[in-house]
Parts: C-alpha cells; structure tokens; sequence
C-alpha cells in the first residue's frame, strides 16, 4: 500500500474514548495507565495538544503541542514540541513517518518551527535522530548524558534550549532509586511499581516522584521527563528496563 492510501485520525473529545492510543492498546496491564494518558490528553486538548495516528492496529503516531505547553525542560517560544513520534513493525520504511511529520510541519506553519527530544546514538523510546536530520532538522543543545535537542526552523527566531535542570541530570539529597515519571507513556504506571518491587527484593531503598503539573514537567532533573531512573541522585537511565537488566543497572 501506499502511504497515501492510510487514513489519518486525530483525537478529539469526541473520538478519544473510543479510538486506542496505539502503544498500549494491545496489553492488558497498560489498561489504567492508556486511562491516564488518555486523561491527560484530554486535560491538555485546549492547549493545542495534537495526537495524530494512522487508522492502523498498530503503533504509528505522532503527539505535539505548542511548546510553552510541552511537559519538557526545554525554552522554546513561539515553536512546536514534539512529545512522540513511533512507527514500527511492519509499518516501517512505507513512508507513514514522513506523512505524520509533514502533518506536524503544516500544523506549524505559523510557528517558528519544530522542536524534538533524541539522542546522540539510537536509543530505545526516542525517534532515530538521523530521521530528523533528513526532514532538515539540526541539533540546538544538548543535555546529559546524551540527549540531543533538535530544531527544524520555519522563521528566523532564536534557538531552542534545555533548561538548566535538564543540564543539572541529579535530583538532589536522595538515597537509592528516584524514580520521575508522568502519565504521558502508558507504559510508566505499570513499571514504576514493578522496578520498585524489584529493588526492595534487593533491599534498595527507592521512591517515586510523579510529574502532575506543567511546571513540574518544565523543571525536570532530565531532558526525558517522562520517565528517568537516578540511583544515589544521579541519572541511571531513561529506558523502562526489563527486571534482568534493572538488575545488572544497579549492581555495577
């Protein structure tokens, strides 16, 4: 098929009770953290909140927003702020990709241009920054230990940054695992508790701080502020890790 030939759906309030979010639509477990996410979706539509997917069983979609409204330590007035970006399977190399971020650069046409969290080699739950550089973004900052900010600018304005504490990557005074996470990945409610289970087997003391509000999200201690992991106050990882290689994380 084509990639013309799919069918784009954007959420609405009157579509999202009904239509899946893609990336937990198909494990039960994930059944109250899509709740969450699909709450806060809702919260944050009158913000210009964009979730775009296509008509697929499958994970392809793109969420966006405005990026005064990004829940991310990043400063990017007057810009759009790309939370995720997912095509895989065997939707891959058919050019949907493409399609979702050409609907994110037309909806962006009187922004300064669009802005996107990578990194600097290709890791899991972040877009492959080399698709970026070939849709014409570059890179504007970076953070620790390897988060790529990236811009493809429509108008000439000042340069996406992080904000400082997206360049600090401690949480300060804490003992143990932190770990700092929101609702907008279905996948973070359900392994928050499974990590901590895991570590209190091992007698690693651990807590959790989750991102409720938007100014929270703006000055998070990492530039993934969906999901992080700080062991004795410094950044472990922003991957959800399998019990075995949580494991092997914190014992080296």
């Amino acid at each position: 098929m084509s990639p013309d030939s799919y069918k784009i759906i954007s959420l609405t309030e009157d579509n999202i009770d009904k239509e899946h979010i893609c990336c937990g639509f198909s494990d039960i477990k994930l059944a109250k953290g899509t709740r969450l996410k699909k709450e806060l979706i809702k919260r944050r539509l009158p913000e210009g909140f964009k979730f775009k997917k296509m008509d697929v069983r499958g994970k392809v979609f793109i969420e966006y927003v405005p990026a005064e409204f990004a829940w991310s330590p990043v400063e990017a007035p007057g810009y759009t702020f790309i939370h995720c970006f997912w095509v895989s399977g065997r939707y891959k190399g058919q050019g949907l990709g493409t399609r979702l971020m050409d609907e994110c650069i037309k909806d962006s046409g009187e922004k300064n241009g669009v802005v996107c969290l990578t990194t600097k080699k290709v890791m899991p739950f972040l877009t492959d920054k080399g698709f970026f550089l070939k849709k014409g973004f570059e890179v504007c900052d970076t953070a620790p230990p390897y988060f790529e900010l990236m811009v493809k600018k429509i108008k000439d304005a000042p340069s996406p940054k992080f904000r400082d504490s997206a360049k600090m990557g401690t949480v300060p005074n804490k003992k143990g695992l932190t770990f700092i996470y929101s609702d907008l990945c279905p996948f973070t409610d359900h392994w928050v508790d499974k990590l901590i289970v895991y570590a209190r087997d091992i007698n690693i003391p651990c807590q959790k701080a989750k991102i409720t509000t938007l100014e929270q999200a703006q000055n998070a201690p990492s530039a993934f502020s969906i999901f992080t992991i700080f062991y004795n106050g410094e950044f472990l990882t922003h991957k959800i890790p399998s019990q075995k290689e949580f494991i092997k994380l914190v014992s080296v």
